[in-house]
């Protein structure tokens, strides 16, 4: 483990200026009230064709479903159901690390290679030495929420958190899928989206979900300009996100 003073985590990247904590941030978009567990049982996929945030230049990726816009606010939903296997984190894969908090109760896995890197504000950050745009972290802050839906649908939830929190005002973001799954009776988001910045464009994926009064978030990406190479292995990194009691 490497400690890292001057690492710029993705989200501190997209926001250079910013003076509010996370948990500040949170408490503006109205995250902390208390709300009624909608938590049902099995495994379902569903989502959601989304339009962009803000104009932008980059082409609009539709990963791995494509779907189509019917208006300029509302986007069909297909739903499917999927065995999602309880274990997947912990599984063996391929050129794959797990990582599990027995703390804070969550386990993932990360591309063999990356380094794990100390980051003041971060739960957890795992890095490329070469590549500085390749990273996962997790972020945890409080909340009295018991399920993730409670805030909103998939495209609400990864909208609003671009606009106040994954990107900064000045750049153009582009939300291109958002999905979400249901495992062990717990709901994850799963979102897709590119933020533009002068002199680099940022593809990521960002899954969150809500367990043990905590709000959950991991984010993982590349450059724009690897994002085919990266991909793949970039889905098994937020697939594998997985919550536990603790």
């Amino acid at each position: 483990m490497v400690l890292v003073q001057n690492y710029i985590t993705p989200c501190q990247a997209y926001l250079p200026n910013a003076s509010s904590s996370q948990v500040d941030v949170m408490h503006q978009l109205g995250w902390f009230r208390s709300g009624h567990n909608r938590r049902a049982p099995g495994c379902v996929i569903r989502s959601e064709n989304v339009t962009e945030t803000s104009t932008s230049s980059c082409q609009d990726r539709l990963g791995r479903r494509q779907f189509l816009a019917v208006g300029p606010t509302i986007a069909p939903l297909l739903l499917m159901t999927s065995e999602i296997p309880t274990s997947f984190a912990a599984e063996n894969r391929k050129g794959f690390l797990p990582v599990t908090d027995k703390k804070d109760g969550y386990s993932f896995l990360y591309p063999f290679g990356w380094q794990e890197v100390v980051v003041e504000g971060e739960d957890k950050v795992f890095k490329d030495v070469i590549e500085p745009l390749e990273s996962a972290s997790v972020n945890l802050v409080p909340s009295s929420k018991e399920d993730i839906r409670d805030f909103g649908s998939p495209q609400q939830v990864a909208e609003t958190l671009i606009k106040k929190f994954l990107a900064s005002p000045s750049q153009k973001t582009k939300l291109i899928e958002a999905s979400e799954r249901i495992v062990d009776g717990k709901t994850y988001y799963t979102f897709e989206f590119v933020a533009q910045a002068p002199n680099y464009t940022r593809h990521a994926l960002t899954v969150v979900c809500i367990g043990n009064g905590k709000f959950y978030t991991l984010t993982t990406g590349a450059n724009e300009r690897r994002w085919g190479k990266m991909k793949d292995r970039l889905h098994t990194v937020v697939d594998s996100f997985q919550i536990f009691n603790v």
